[in-house]
């Protein structure tokens, strides 16, 4: 008997997930995964790079999105993050010339409250 059902994975390449997009629960397209800021001591993702705005890659916002704001539509290929647009446009984010510092708790627990998600190193 051949299942209908996809089973969503549970190991998964991140260059598989690199470039994905993006889409809120109404279906509006927010961006694509830029890429992945991973935790060095924990293994984790600490939070992914959403590109968002601008036309063919110029003037484009980075917003960092903790992974558990997100959830992977395995069917449609792409993450949903239910927030709107108007929403994404206050989110935090940074210049794609000038990244957030690699230790900056500040920054993340930002990034964290504002899409109200417990951080993961608390």
């Amino acid at each position: 008997m051949v299942s209908t059902v996809t089973e969503r994975p549970q190991v998964l390449s991140a260059n598989t997930l690199k470039n994905e997009k993006v889409v809120n629960s109404a279906g509006q397209n927010l961006g694509h995964i830029q890429d992945y800021m991973l935790d060095l001591d924990t293994g984790r993702v600490a939070y992914c790079v959403l590109s968002f705005g601008g036309f063919l890659g110029l003037g484009d916002k980075l917003f960092a999105v903790p992974w558990q704001s997100m959830k992977l539509d395995t069917i449609n290929h792409n993450f949903i993050l239910d927030v709107t647009k108007e929403r994404l446009k206050d989110a935090p984010g940074f210049d794609k010339d000038q990244w957030p510092g690699t230790g900056d708790r500040e920054f993340q627990t930002r990034v964290y409250r504002y899409y109200d998600v417990p951080a993961y190193w608390e």
